[in-house]
């Protein structure tokens, strides 16, 4: 599912998935470590082994982190790519709003020097 927003298309799952905290975390301890277990994350987050396991599933729909299998445990990577394709995401949204800021504040200026010029006439 996705929508648009000032000409660029923003997933919504994507992000969906990276707007938890939790998850966010997940990914921060991901990205330093290189790849994770569930169970190596939940010993260093605040969560159970299997809310931590909910959080990848999450992630992994997301395309965010892949696992491979390693014995009777999956070790997770994060999606460099998918990434950076929030990154994008984030940073075009961002511009929308520094733009659409802009504008408003043209606006607010113009609005001021009216009324300010409509009192001096007065």
């Amino acid at each position: 599912m996705s929508s648009t927003m000032t000409g660029s298309a923003v997933d919504d799952d994507l992000w969906s998935a990276i707007g938890d905290p939790t998850r966010r975390s997940m990914i921060d301890l991901l990205l330093v470590e290189g790849s994770g277990t569930a169970t190596s994350l939940s010993e260093r987050l605040p969560v159970t082994r299997q809310a931590v396991s909910k959080h990848l599933a999450v992630l992994d729909r997301a395309g965010l982190v892949h696992a491979s299998p390693a014995g009777r445990e999956r070790h997770f990577h994060v999606d460099a790519a998918q990434l950076a394709r929030a990154a994008a995401q984030l940073a075009a949204v961002g511009d929308a709003w520094d733009a659409r800021l802009s504008r408003i504040k043209r606006l607010a200026e113009q609005i001021e020097r009216t009324r300010d010029e409509g009192e001096s006439d007065g």
